[in-house]
């Protein structure tokens, strides 16, 4: 991983269940897993998964997983 990837990563603030959300994505579920983990609805998912790429301008699940790596989720 690089180190502009860590820092931008680490300058990005995500709500505790984008955070929770990145965490259950990263860990392998997918969006109805995550959906029923946490008590929601597969769109809702789907919603903070949007969210959240935008905030870190990640394009792929695999930026997605690189970047709960570098925020230590």
């Amino acid at each position: 991983m690089s180190l502009a990837l860590a820092t931008a990563s680490a300058q990005v603030t995500l709500a505790p269940r984008e955070q929770e959300t990145l965490r259950h994505i990263a860990a392998g579920l997918t969006y109805l897993q995550t959906a029923r983990s946490m008590g929601l609805s597969k769109h809702t998912v789907d919603a903070y998964l949007r969210r959240i790429r935008a905030k870190l301008d990640a394009h792929t699940t695999a930026d997605l997983i690189r970047h709960a790596i570098a925020l230590n989720l």
